[in-house]
């Protein structure tokens, strides 16, 4: 057999060799960072960071006159449905009972046929003849017994031998036969619907040619003259006001700011709202100002009682969480859970501290990172 060389494959030599280098480099790196750590530098400061710049109010309490404001809806004081008083087929529709139509009081909506209630009118004139004819024979009955009786010289035993009792009953049915006519004359008169104050038809219920039976309701009239509203105060607010409140006024405004004039105070209190348990406060308004329409949201705004030893502070210092902090003397954060006695236009007022000496000065724009007791660079700003 011939001589085949055997040859020694390099793979495993390869193999270790890389392994080997790979230890090599981790080490050195190892040294490296270890040299690098022993050589930082760390530098140490001994002066403290400095306070931050806070916006200071100064106040002081004084004397404060409450104002309640809330936000209320102005209703129409008149907003019914107008139903027929007679029954019959309507005849006419007038172009007031046409939704959308302003009208005064007084002004023809709707015509019923009339032809039946002509005829009864014309039936108790006839009755009223009959019972006015035989009141007539009754009183001369009477007249005539009368002289019977003194012609003999004799005194009538009874009011029957005077005819009398037919006399009275002659008068009742007279009477009777009188309210009889007044009523189908107001009947006939009903027939004639008519707007029974001024305002804006809203919706039209009946159509020309039907007919509709006494209390069908066949326009929604909503007045435009007159307006109420109604308020709701809690307890506590409605401790501010000055009682009593009825014949008082309150101030109108819009959403935007603008004054609308006056409201009359009609009367208030004596029972809480069954579902808000709130006071109500009922309202008149007679004149309202121009383009003021039913169902506008105004805001109303009551007096009330003056109130010693008050802070007035803008909205922005009372936190989230009913908070207001003070900086003291030493420029030392304090914070402080106030009374809030009433809300103004952007403003709240409060009863001073008790726990914090005068003078006081607020933060105006508290944030929420601040700490009671924290050190601040109080800034003073003007309100």
């Amino acid at each position: 057999m011939p001589n085949t060389p055997i040859e020694i494959s390099a793979s495993p030599f390869r193999r270790w060799m890389f392994i080997a280098l790979s230890v090599g480099a981790l080490a050195a790196v190892v040294v490296l960072l270890s040299d690098t750590e022993d050589t930082v530098d760390v530098s140490r400061k001994t002066a403290a960071p400095a306070a931050p710049v806070v916006s200071v109010l100064p106040v002081t309490a004084q004397d404060a006159r409450a104002r309640i404001s809330v936000f209320a809806e102005l209703r129409p004081r008149w907003n019914a449905e107008i139903r027929a008083p007679v029954s019959g087929r309507i005849r006419t529709v007038h172009k007031a009972a046409l939704a959308g139509t302003r009208v005064t009081a007084g002004t023809p909506l709707f015509e019923v046929e009339r032809t039946s209630y002509e005829t009864a009118v014309t039936a108790a004139e006839m009755a009223v003849e009959e019972a006015e004819l035989a009141r007539l024979h009754a009183q001369n009955n009477v007249t005539v017994a009368r002289r019977q009786f003194a012609r003999d010289g004799t005194k009538p035993p009874n009011d029957l031998a005077l005819r009398l009792p037919d006399l009275r009953i002659a008068e009742k049915s007279l009477a009777s036969a009188q309210a009889q006519l007044a009523a189908a004359h107001e009947q006939l008169a009903d027939t004639v619907i008519k707007a029974p104050f001024s305002g804006f038809v809203t919706a039209r219920l009946a159509s020309l040619g039907q007919t509709v039976s006494g209390g069908e309701a066949l326009v929604t009239l909503s007045d435009d003259t007159h307006f109420e509203m109604t308020v709701e105060l809690s307890r506590s607010d409605w401790a501010l006001l000055d009682h009593p409140i009825a014949d008082g006024t309150a101030q109108l405004f819009h959403r935007n700011g603008r004054p609308l004039g006056t409201a009359k105070i009609r009367q208030g209190g004596g029972f809480l709202d069954p579902q808000t348990r709130q006071m109500r406060i009922f309202l008149e308004v007679s004149d309202p100002a121009k383009g003021v329409l039913a169902g506008d949201f105004l805001r109303v705004v009551f007096d009330g009682q003056r109130i010693a030893n008050t802070l007035t502070l803008p909205e922005t210092a009372l936190t989230r969480a009913g908070y207001i902090w003070l900086v003291s003397e030493e420029d030392v954060l304090l914070r402080h859970s106030p009374e809030l006695l009433f809300r103004g236009d952007g403003t709240i007022t409060i009863a001073k501290p008790t726990n914090v000496a005068p003078p006081w000065r607020v933060v105006r724009t508290p944030l929420g990172s601040f700490l009671p007791g924290q050190r601040v660079t109080p800034q003073k700003v003007e309100r």
